[in-house]
């Protein structure tokens, strides 16, 4: 009995010892994990998707160049817009949550207005020229917005609709 205790006792001490105490050191070299500053900064920028980022100094590629809001919000406009919107829009855009493609819900708050209204108008040149656009068809997976051939007047309406949700 006495010489088993002592066979498991030395037994228990060579385990302790054998599993404790060695520290593994990592060797420098190759790694795959290891990038380089820029890589890193490029990355920061990258984490905030095109729908949330804002810019509201770039116009877009298009007909509209300039277009000033007026302090009052048109209902006559609101009510056309919505109606457009509701027609042509929703198949791939819901008010307030991201779908085949952004929601509009505090979209003036990110973009410009005549970006808004170049993206409703001109959405094929858009995305090929400009880069916001670019990065949004990126990100909602290569489905580009559809050219619904509205007029000016109908993509107007649109936006005076937009600036109502919020």
């Amino acid at each position: 009995m006495k010489k088993t205790l002592n066979f498991v006792m030395v037994l228990f001490v060579s385990l302790l010892m054998s599993c404790g105490g060695k520290e593994e050191k990592k060797k420098k070299g190759f790694s795959y994990e290891k990038k380089a500053p820029t890589e890193q900064k490029v990355k920061k920028d990258e984490s905030v998707p095109a729908s949330k980022k804002i810019d509201l100094a770039n116009k877009g590629v298009g007909p509209i160049t300039s277009i000033s809001l007026p302090s009052e919000i048109d209902q006559t406009m609101v009510t056309h817009g919505a109606d457009v919107f509701k027609k042509l829009c929703t198949a791939c855009h819901r008010l307030d949550k991201k779908f085949i493609g952004p929601a509009p819900t505090n979209i003036l708050s990110r973009r410009s207005p005549e970006w808004i209204m170049n993206m409703i108008l001109n959405p094929d040149e858009m995305v090929q020229k400009d880069p916001l656009a670019k990065a949004l068809l990126i990100e909602f997976n290569g489905s580009p917005m559809a050219n619904q051939n509205l007029s000016e007047e109908d993509a107007r309406a649109i936006l005076e609709y937009f600036r109502t949700l919020k």
